[in-house]
């Protein structure tokens, strides 16, 4: 499935004006986060123009057309337009004639205006469209900003990953999802969990029913969005199974093609989930800063091995 964004959502997002309301904005769908700034087109080149992308007219790009003849700057106009492009973007306080208006009116192209200067807009479109076209899975989880680290519980249901996250937020973390995480592969490296917006900021804890963590615990308890940093997997314990007892070397879970470090905690009577969730965090971050508590013992063990003989 490819994914998409409507035209109409992307202007409500970016807050541009538009000068073309009698085209149906909901009907046009943008698939691809590249832009296009049109500067070889507007000259007349057109080899290798990726006219799928949303095309923006700058500064430079403005004055360049504005000192053309009138008849040449709009040969030149409906050139750009006839070649099936989404819209058409102003930047910078630049605002089109109304002919040109009226002309990408009549190919159905929607024209829009901001005050933004370029640079700063395209970021802002770029990085907008980045997430909103990022590959997308949902998967049955609680997800946790845990003193910065996001931190994915899974988990067979009923195990106790709701009642951790609850714990946590007491102990003043951070709440981002709760039975369902959606999770977009936004770069190579990078995954961004947030809730369904029909399931944001609740939490269902069984025998009690369904509570709101951002009106019970207050709004510095809740997040919409974090990045994935660690996964911890809730298990039944198993007695036959041998755990990991040094963390020498990290294990990865996979979703969408990325790697996450994967801690798997055997579940039993007594453990306290929270404390154990907050440690990994906090030990997972230490790992990241450069310090690895496991191999500082190592060494210290193999030192008084070698010094022992």
């Amino acid at each position: 499935m490819v994914n998409e964004v409507s035209l109409a959502k992307l202007a409500e997002a970016m807050r541009l004006t538009c000068l073309s309301p009698e085209i149906n904005l909901d009907k046009i769908m943008i698939r691809t986060t590249e832009i296009n700034r049109p500067a070889l087109q507007l000259a007349g080149y057109y080899e290798h123009f990726a006219n799928e992308r949303v095309q923006i007219i700058g500064y430079v790009e403005y004055t360049y057309i504005m000192q053309m003849e009138t008849e040449e700057r709009m040969q030149s106009f409906e050139r750009f337009l006839q070649r099936d492009i989404p819209c058409v973007i102003f930047t910078t306080q630049t605002v089109p004639t109304d002919d040109m208006v009226a002309m990408a009116n009549s190919y159905h192209v929607p024209v829009f205006t901001t005050e933004r200067a370029t640079s700063d807009f395209m970021a802002e479109v770029i990085r907008w469209l980045s997430y909103e076209l990022a590959p997308c899975i949902s998967i049955h989880g609680v997800l946790v900003d845990v003193d910065g680290e996001g931190v994915l519980i899974t988990g067979d249901s009923g195990i106790g990953k709701s009642e951790a996250a609850l714990e946590l937020i007491r102990r003043g973390h951070r709440l981002v999802s709760d039975d369902v995480v959606e999770i977009r592969r936004v770069s190579d490296v990078s995954l961004l969990g947030q809730a369904p917006d029909i399931t944001r900021h609740f939490i269902e804890l069984r025998g009690i029913g369904v509570i709101d963590v951002k009106t019970l615990y207050g709004v510095e308890h809740v997040r919409n969005t974090k990045q994935i940093d660690l996964v911890i997997k809730l298990e039944e314990w198993d007695k036959t199974r041998e755990y990991d007892r040094l963390g020498l070397e990290d294990e990865y879970i996979e979703y969408l093609g990325n790697k996450v470090v994967c801690h798997a905690i055997p579940v039993r009577p007594g453990r306290n989930l929270a404390v154990i969730v907050e440690t990994a965090a906090i030990n997972h971050r230490q790992k990241r800063m450069g310090y690895n508590a496991a191999k500082e013992l190592y060494r210290r063990v193999q030192e008084n091995f070698m010094s022992g003989n």
